[in-house]
């Protein structure tokens, strides 16, 4: 999607505007001029804030906060949560259903219409605030409602704790939203010194364990499990498909069974672990044993949720787990969620900037598309002493092709040369036990000799457009479409070899590339 929410930091207001916003907002009334007909979630904010008496630029802010506004045609996020006011129908939190309650409007119109959701989250924050006693006087002050915000994040203690001061900072500074169908949302900035209660407990800004950057919030231990039972060799980069907060409140959720090692905040980078380094998060599977999983607030979607504050802030925490315990900077060991084997989820998606996160940890993106480990923009020689992704990706062609160089660990040591060697020995090749152009050229185009032309997909162009790059010394895009620039790599290579500049990969053209010339 095109579109951006920005929130701008504004100069506080005078005490006087300040004190006329309060008490605009009070009095159910928008801090805004009123807004003609084609503004429908402005007078669905408005009308929920007069119904239910909740400060409008409040119930503003708990959106934004949870959903950028966005309702997102009423899919549900992780934690099932639905709409504009992300309204939760999960075990433990059951807004939904209490907004249904509340407002008499049934659930699937809660998680569909937007005006119904707005009322139904506006319900839901006066109902805690009834339970926390707030009469008409209090409920008059924007600040008293810190306790009501607090509850509706569905969770308790250091996570609630997060969740309010996120909506008490985007009140503070104010928010200006461009929302789906172009309408624009506001709430101007103002003073603010919300009454915490119980909540300035110390324990909320307990440092991490493991990350000394990091807030420590616990995830439930039905959640992740105690200990390892792999070395940990890989990052594995996901989006929370729901806010920050939230998201940190479903990893404390014991019914949830997932977790992961860090969460990273949109607007200010600020990161909470929830998983100790040394334990196994629940976030991908069969990579689960041996990855450390980072968790990005946002929607993948959305690409506004990708701040640059929240790229160098995750990305310092990855260079830092990088280098702590030993892992390769590049893409076969920072990778996707969608990247991980055995995993259907698409995160981080196709907004997610591989390449500028990639610069910022200080790595190699590795080139191409390189979720598989064996796909590089350029193949560099590889002999005894070597280390790294591209030996890894030697060691795996090696075994696959009944070659087997002992322990895949991205080290070119004896084994993997005595593999190669007999790998060369066995296909006519050089056998001096260094994998060059021809080598790799080989190793990288075993496979059937499916005949391929413009306009196929799939893995097997993806093998093709590997073994080009190799051949060729120069860069194929690998992304597994056979389009106008793999067809001119290919008559490119058939006419340097002498073979008929067809641009289609037949049987020719594979016996070649499979030969290593």
């Amino acid at each position: 999607m095109p579109r951006r929410a920005a929130v701008h930091t504004r100069a506080r207001a005078s005490v006087l505007a300040a004190l006329t916003v309060t008490a605009l907002a009070a009095a159910g009334t928008p801090a805004f001029a009123a807004q003609p007909d084609d503004h429908p979630m402005n007078r669905a904010f408005a009308r929920a804030a007069a119904k239910y008496d909740v400060p409008r630029d409040l119930l503003a802010a708990v959106g934004y906060g949870e959903t950028r506004l966005d309702g997102h045609s009423g899919r549900p996020s992780q934690a099932n949560g639905y709409g504009v006011m992300h309204l939760v129908s999960n075990p433990l939190n059951r807004t939904l259903e209490r907004a249904a309650a509340l407002t008499g409007k049934p659930p699937t119109a809660l998680r569909g219409d937007t005006a119904a959701n707005i009322l139904g989250g506006a319900a839901v924050l006066r109902g805690y605030a009834d339970t926390l006693g707030l009469g008409a006087r209090e409920r008059d002050d924007i600040n008293a409602w810190y306790p009501a915000v607090a509850r509706y994040s569905g969770t308790q203690g250091p996570a609630a704790a997060l969740y309010a001061d996120t909506v008490y900072t985007l009140l503070a500074d104010g928010l200006d939203a461009v929302v789906p169908g172009g309408e624009r949302i506001s709430v101007t900035g103002r003073p603010v010194s919300p009454q915490k209660g119980s909540l300035t407990a110390t324990e909320m800004r307990t440092q991490s364990p493991d990350y000394p950057s990091a807030l420590w919030v616990p995830a439930n231990a039905n959640n992740f499990a105690v200990g390892r039972s792999a070395k940990i060799d890989k990052v594995i980069i996901h989006v929370t498909q729901g806010s920050y907060a939230g998201s940190i409140s479903w990893f404390q959720d014991p019914v949830a069974e997932v977790s992961a090692h860090y969460v990273v905040r949109s607007s200010d980078g600020q990161i909470t672990q929830m998983v100790r380094d040394s334990d196994t998060a629940y976030h991908a599977r069969s990579a689960n044993a041996s990855a450390l999983g980072i968790e990005h607030e946002g929607f993948i979607d959305d690409p506004s949720w990708f701040t640059d504050t929240m790229y160098r802030s995750s990305a310092a925490l990855t260079k830092y787990l990088c280098d702590r315990y030993g892992i390769p900077k590049d893409r076969a060991h920072i990778i996707g969620h969608s990247e991980a084997p055995g995993n259907d989820h698409t995160d981080p998606g196709p907004y997610w900037d591989w390449t500028r996160y990639m610069e910022l940890v200080g790595g190699s993106t590795g080139g191409g598309d390189s979720r598989d480990g064996l796909s590089f923009t350029a193949y560099a020689t590889q002999r005894s002493g070597s280390t790294g992704a591209q030996v890894e990706a030697v060691q795996r062609l090696l075994g696959e092709q009944g070659h087997p160089a002992g322990a895949v660990d991205g080290s070119f040591g004896p084994a993997t040369q005595s593999a190669v060697t007999a790998y060369q020995t066995a296909h006519g090749l050089d056998a001096d036990g260094v994998v060059g152009a021809r080598t790799w050229t080989a190793l990288l185009s075993a496979g059937a000799a499916t005949t391929l032309q413009q306009g196929e997909s799939g893995e097997a162009v993806k093998r093709l457009q590997r073994s080009l790059t190799a051949a060729l010394g120069s860069t194929v895009d690998i992304d597994g479409s056979f389009g106008p620039a793999t067809a001119t790599a290919l008559r490119g290579y058939q006419t340097s070899r002498g073979l008929t500049a067809d641009g289609i990969a037949g049987p020719a053209t594979w016996a070649a590339l499979q030969a290593g010339r």
